[in-house]
């Protein structure tokens, strides 16, 4: 069996990225991926100005070891610069974000500052050039504000308003199908036969693929069928860059996806020391990516985020793909394991005497979907660890770092 870690190398050594981008208005660019760099049109901030309320003067103008009382002769706001400028023994009262009027090279804060009808008062002790944002401080006129691969989130929108552009360049959405199979899925609303279940699968790889901005398209349910398998993966990868199936890639009977892939494509591995989730097939069928996910809900869960996520990222055109961040922590209690798989256990965290430990959550069979709802992540235990004592530090994975 291949190591999680050797299959996610394999996976990213054989994905092409997108190439394929699209203008968009920038209301729409949430969570897209950009295709060119973003560049500066002009110095951020535009000019030099204040850091915070207060009085603009000349450093030369203050005496250093005893106060200054100087003449007001104008206030600057932010949007309304004072005109003139500043003459030797005047002050300027300024307000944050205002730019700095002529001839100040200084700014007091007002706290600091005695003020008597037209004149201020400024206390010894200020250092020339404090308090002030230089033109270019933030960006330079023609430099990167964002490279492309990055993706769009909510600050990232806002920088790009802030320099004026209204439509940016992002790759496509990545198109990907999503199909359940098996002649024990039954859709939601059917009535259940003897021995039949509802689907879940469909729904919560539909949500994960949503979170990353692809586009989804839902093959529904396929029976334990080579026909109609064929059929439907053909559509498939004629209609999607990426296809995702649950079920029917282990060694049953009826598992027919490996047989399939290899006939319509190539399978690139099928089995791997994961825990749940140990039959995950990853190939092409024709022109698409193929992930075979594991049929029971809880497996396809863990496969999809130790492997398709990233995966998903990258043929995005997100670069670079960091790999979602886990949390060292300690185990609460014992927990028995065999070595030679990794696992993925739902968990908790808690925090005790100022460190945080994890907490097995519930029952860890691979079809049972409720523990996932009283979890927060994933215990991750090393694929050559056996049996591990309360104490032992492991890595926890949120689940808010890969749904």
């Amino acid at each position: 069996m291949l190591s999680v870690a050797d299959a996610q190398s394999a996976i990213r050594a054989a994905l092409q990225p997108l190439t394929t981008w699209e203008l968009v208005p920038l209301s729409e660019a949430l969570n897209r991926i950009l295709a060119e760099p973003i560049r500066a049109p002009f110095n951020v901030p535009a000019h030099d100005n204040a850091a915070m309320d207060g009085y603009a003067v000349r450093a030369a103008d203050l005496t250093p070891d005893q106060p200054t009382t100087l003449t007001v002769i104008g206030s600057a706001f932010a949007g309304h610069p004072f005109t003139g400028a500043l003459t030797p023994g005047s002050a300027i009262r300024i307000m944050t974000g205002a730019e700095i009027p002529h001839g100040a090279d200084t700014i007091v804060p007002q706290e600091l500052c005695t003020a008597h009808d037209h004149t201020v008062t400024i206390p010894a002790g200020q250092k020339a050039g404090q308090h002030l944002r230089r033109a270019g401080e933030d960006l330079a006129a023609g430099s990167v504000a964002l490279a492309p691969g990055r993706r769009l989130g909510v600050a990232e929108l806002g920088l790009i308003g802030s320099l004026g552009i209204g439509s940016v360049r992002v790759y496509r959405r990545l198109r990907c199908v999503v199909l359940s199979t098996g002649d024990e899925i039954a859709a939601i609303g059917e009535p259940l036969a003897p021995g039949q279940i509802y689907d879940s699968n469909r729904h919560t790889l539909t949500a994960a693929l949503k979170r990353l901005g692809c586009e989804v398209l839902d093959f529904g349910i396929v029976r334990d069928d080579p026909q109609q398998l064929r059929a439907r993966f053909t559509d498939a990868a004629q209609t999607a860059d990426v296809v995702l199936t649950s079920g029917g890639v282990s060694v049953g009977e009826a598992d027919f996806i490996r047989q399939l892939m290899s006939e319509l494509g190539a399978v690139h591995f099928w089995q791997l020391a994961i825990k749940p989730g140990r039959p995950l097939a990853f190939g092409r069928i024709k022109n698409a990516w193929l992930f075979g996910l594991p049929g029971n809900p809880v497996a396809s869960l863990v496969a999809f985020a130790a492997f398709a996520r990233d995966a998903l990222r990258s043929l995005q055109g997100e670069d670079p793909v960091a790999p979602a961040e886990s949390i060292p922590v300690t185990l609460a209690h014992p927990i028995r394991k065999k070595p030679g798989r990794q696992e993925y256990l739902r968990g908790t965290l808690e925090r005790e005497n100022g460190a945080l430990v994890a907490r097995v959550a519930g029952a860890q069979g691979s079809g049972i979907l409720s523990s996932m709802t009283r979890a927060t992540g994933f215990i991750v235990l090393p694929e050559a660890a056996g049996d591990l004592p309360a104490g032992t530090t492991v890595e926890f994975l949120p689940f808010a770092a890969v749904f």
